[in-house]
């Protein structure tokens, strides 16, 4: 008998935990970015739906996911204002839904 178990868990299906003040954390940095106006709203729309989805199914993914989302957005903002404002075309880029489309 072997003392391994015989599945590994998947950590894909759920992300890895935020710290437990993230949100608040995050929050207060979105409050004080220039994009205050419209990212507020949208994380404090997408929370609250997670927290909905939370509720409903007893599962904290969704409202991890909303943490990841928004602290990559924000850990972007800086390089995706520098690609803009550096006047790079983008216009031969491929669509990732038609580019998944096509593995399928």
């Amino acid at each position: 008998m072997s003392a391994e178990p015989d599945h590994t868990p998947s950590t894909t299906s759920t992300p890895l935990a935020p710290a437990p003040g993230a949100p608040a954390e995050l929050l207060a940095r979105l409050r004080t970015s220039a994009r205050a106006e419209r990212w507020v709203v949208a994380f404090e729309r997408e929370w609250t739906a997670a927290l909905e989805e939370s509720r409903r199914t007893f599962s904290l993914a969704g409202l991890y996911a909303v943490v990841q989302d928004w602290q990559g957005r924000v850990a972007h903002a800086s390089a995706v204002d520098a690609f803009i404002t550096s006047g790079y075309d983008d216009s031969d880029a491929i669509d990732m839904a038609e580019l998944r489309g096509r593995r399928r």
